[in-house]
């Protein structure tokens, strides 16, 4: 498995389970996605994203979405999309 960088944590809110990620490339419900930084080794698939409180299926390069997180995630975490060999994102 391959994995594409595709943007950044920029907020964690720990109560909620939630983080804010700044996209640098597109991002789909159903995605795996990795969160790695200094102290985070994080992998889990999108099950839901937001944007501005509106819950979305697809993220574009220099969005801004909320998504559920099934771990903690910090601040400056990079974030990675995972895929095959063949281009498909998958675990």
């Amino acid at each position: 498995m391959a994995e594409i960088e595709i943007g950044k944590v920029t907020h964690f809110f720990g109560h909620i389970q939630v983080a804010t990620l700044e996209l640098s490339a597109p991002l789909s419900v159903g995605d795996t996605i990795r969160f790695a930084g200094h102290t985070t080794d994080e992998r889990q698939k999108v099950e839901s994203m937001q944007v501005e409180h509106r819950s979305i299926a697809e993220a574009k390069p220099g969005d801004a979405v909320g998504i559920k997180v099934s771990g903690r995630v910090r601040p400056h975490d990079k974030v990675f999309k995972v895929v095959d060999e063949g281009g498909k994102t998958g675990l």
